[in-house]
């Protein structure tokens, strides 16, 4: 990446001087300007982008919100209101807030599951994997604790559900329990804990995806062929093949949150979360957003609460071995295709298991989850291996220039120097 033409020379003398002595510049043109990318990345590869700016909305709203916020039992329910009816474009920084956590999501599970379909968790990114898989259980932990402080039903007892399961937890539960609750049941002191981390999480979020992104930049990019850049001909710059794409990708999904914001603002909430919580009186179907609702089945699949637990969290923890799970020498599953078939099985049981979670837990919903969630852990315990193993995948290109172009096909230059594509390949 410091090949000649590809280095950034400052031009004025204070430019000179400021990079000679902290060097931003230097490092936003070789990160984000001249940084070498695979030719034949597809838009699945722009929602790392979307991501981004999804945290930024949600941290500047949050912090735009949290001004007015009272964090007390008493207060959290009419401080809401007082926002959305008082506070000029309250309205408009509240919704943003909710309906960005389920956006946020959106693009979170578009991104995963093109990690798993086209491979991005094989060495050299195993790390780089990992560290995406912290920040979604990150996520989950700040969504979380956000659902519960406008408390409404929903919240209360949202909160008082999961913050009872977690008493399953073998020596350490009721300690996790005592001090998430501050007292004897979900109460005043509950509300102030879950207001403090939920202000504390998207900033180790925030640290977390600098360090996904540097580990990004050192194994390089993935690919939908799953092959390393071999030359320049395989690459080109960052600036502006990629850049366009993700602008042009973020504004797409820009205009789709916007769409929730202004005509559909309460679809991905519960009405019950507009009653103010209330101790006495148990909504008559506790479900959590939407975004849990696979896990939350997973959980009730299991008769047994220290069960259950075990395999809602296992769900997530899971995905985590997936780089050591799988066998297979080839990364994309489009040159895998006895897999690929079981791929899009699993991707079917996840959609299903968040059907099955905003059912009732009763008869045939959870005779059916039960079988989704064996297939979940069966996919990773059994299939990944064993398909690995046996499977003939179908013939690579090449080179990525060859999957773009056709075998024996060229194209005229390279956007991007032959030194300066070699970094990344000789480790992909």
């Amino acid at each position: 990446m410091s090949a000649h033409g590809n280095t950034y020379v400052p031009k004025s003398r204070l430019a000179k001087w400021f990079e000679s002595r902290l060097p931003i510049a230097g490092l936003v043109h070789s990160s984000f300007i001249a940084y070498p990318v695979p030719r034949n990345l597809n838009y699945f590869w722009t929602f790392g982008a979307i991501l981004s700016a999804m945290l930024g909305v949600q941290i500047i709203t949050g912090v735009w919100l949290a001004m007015h916020y009272e964090p007390s039992a008493a207060g959290a329910f009419n401080s809401v209101e007082h926002i959305m009816r008082d506070v000029n474009y309250g309205w408009l920084l509240r919704y943003a807030h909710a309906n960005g956590a389920s956006m946020f999501f959106v693009a979170v599970y578009v991104h995963i599951f093109r990690a798993l379909y086209y491979g991005s968790y094989k060495a050299p990114r195993e790390v780089l994997y990992i560290l995406g898989v912290v920040i979604y259980l990150l996520m989950m932990a700040t969504a979380f604790l956000g659902y519960t402080l406008p408390w409404g039903q929903m919240s209360f007892w949202g909160a008082t559900v999961i913050t009872n399961i977690l008493a399953a937890i073998p020596v350490v539960g009721d300690t996790i329990q005592s001090l998430l609750w501050g007292g004897y049941s979900v109460g005043n002191p509950t509300v102030n804990r879950f207001f403090s981390l939920h202000y504390l999480l998207p900033w180790m979020i925030a640290g977390v995806v600098v360090l996904h992104v540097w580990a990004l930049h050192v194994t390089g990019q993935n690919n939908p062929a799953g092959i390393p850049i071999k030359s320049g001909k395989d690459a080109v710059p960052f600036t502006p093949y990629a850049t366009v794409k993700d602008v042009f990708a973020t504004v797409a999904f820009m205009i789709l949150f916007a769409w929730f914001i202004f005509f559909q603002p309460n679809y991905l909430g519960h009405a019950d979360n507009y009653v103010p919580a209330n101790p006495a009186v148990t909504p008559a179907h506790i479900v959590p957003e939407w975004y849990f609702l696979p896990f939350y089945a997973i959980l009730r699949a299991v008769p047994d609460k220290l069960g259950g637990v075990i395999l809602m969290f296992g769900a997530v923890m899971i995905l985590a071995l997936a780089p050591w799970l799988d066998t297979s020498r080839i990364r994309s599953c489009n040159y895998r295709p006895i897999y690929r078939q079981f791929f899009w099985v699993f991707f079917a049981v996840c959609i299903i298991l968040g059907w099955l979670g905003a059912k009732p837990p009763e008869g045939g919903y959870v005779i059916a989850a039960r079988v989704c969630t064996f297939y979940y852990f069966a996919h990773f315990l059994i299939v990944m291996p064993l398909v690995g193993l046996f499977e003939t995948p179908k013939a690579l290109p090449g080179s990525i220039l060859e999957s773009v172009t056709g075998p024996g096909k060229q194209v005229s230059g390279s956007g991007v120097p032959a030194g300066a594509a070699a970094a990344p390949s000789t480790k992909g």
